[in-house]
């Protein structure tokens, strides 16, 4: 009778046992099946934006059939500037290194594809066009094939350039500060005035060519606001006076000061080497002197100096 009493004992405890388990798998899956309502909820609202998105992209359509052709060539420049803008944000890479001939060579993004303007080798990547830097032809790229090490040329950069020639260097630099920066270019001489303006300010709206002598610069009446960069090429015996002159009038405090240093414009009787060290002592000052740059084999007795305001 014991025996049969503790039997059916440990049978209602298995029951019990198996009812809890049985509650415990229920309350699970009731979870689950709440999980998945949730999931499908979420699918259905994300399957409603892609239909929304799809409805904006049928009105865009629309709209874009009834433009004209002119209206659509001026919305794709647009989207193709806020493109590249977005890029240059994304990368942060002023310059780059592009495969030709076998040689990796210095090369800008085309901020205008199509355009040349010294007859420059133009390459597409990926979509992209790319401009190759001739460091014969520009000082900076010069620079940066012999280790410059400040390079402040970026998106959104705005810079007075004196002595802009034909454009060279300036339509690099406009590729690398995009639509959003601004180049004040000075540039005295007419007959390569007018080279500039028609092969490169006629193309690029972030150039603003200034017809004036670099001597002059309170005359500068399209120039507004402090740049960050101040950048001088111009072969007078008084280059580095000039250029001080303009960086007191425009150059922000911090702002960056390149300078070419042409040795032969300054004195044919003196040594390159000492030329360069007595120029850069007239920096000393108002100037920190961040690097000096021996512009050969690109440019005989040039240097750059690039110093800080």
């Amino acid at each position: 009778m014991k025996i049969l009493l503790k039997k059916t004992l440990e049978d209602l405890n298995h029951l019990d046992v198996m009812e809890g388990a049985l509650g415990i798998e229920e309350k699970v899956e009731i979870e689950e099946e709440k999980v998945e309502i949730e999931e499908e909820k979420v699918e259905i609202e994300e399957e409603k934006v892609e239909i929304e998105e799809e409805k904006v992209e049928i009105e865009e359509e629309k709209v874009v059939e009834d433009l004209t052709i002119e209206e659509k060539v001026e919305i794709e420049k647009e989207q193709i500037q806020i493109k590249r803008e977005r890029s240059l944000i994304e990368d942060n890479q002023a310059y780059f290194w592009i495969k030709s001939e076998g040689q990796k060579k210095l090369a800008t993004e085309n901020l205008v594809p199509g355009n040349q303007v010294y007859k420059e080798k133009l390459i597409s990547k990926k979509g992209i066009e790319y401009r190759l830097w001739d460091p014969f032809r520009s000082k900076l790229a010069a620079s940066i094939m012999n280790n410059l090490e400040n390079f402040p040329f970026e998106n959104k950069t705005k810079i007075l350039y004196l002595g802009a020639s034909t454009g060279t260097t300036v339509s690099h630099i406009s590729d690398i500060i995009g639509p959003s920066g601004i180049i004040f270019a000075v540039e005295h001489a007419s007959r390569v005035a007018r080279d500039f303006l028609d092969r490169v300010a006629a193309f690029r709206t972030n150039v603003i060519p200034i017809l004036q002598d670099a001597r002059r610069p309170k005359e500068y009446f399209s120039v507004f606001g402090k740049v960050d960069i101040v950048y001088v090429d111009i072969a007078q015996p008084d280059q580095t006076e000039i250029a001080i002159q303009n960086c007191e009038l425009f150059l922000k405090k911090g702002g960056y000061f390149f300078l070419v240093i042409k040795t032969r414009s300054i004195d044919v009787t003196k040594a390159p080497k000492r030329i360069v060290e007595e120029e850069i002592e007239k920096l000393r000052g108002k100037f920190e002197v961040l690097e000096s740059i021996d512009l050969h084999p690109y440019d005989k007795d040039h240097a750059m100096v690039i110093a800080k305001y």
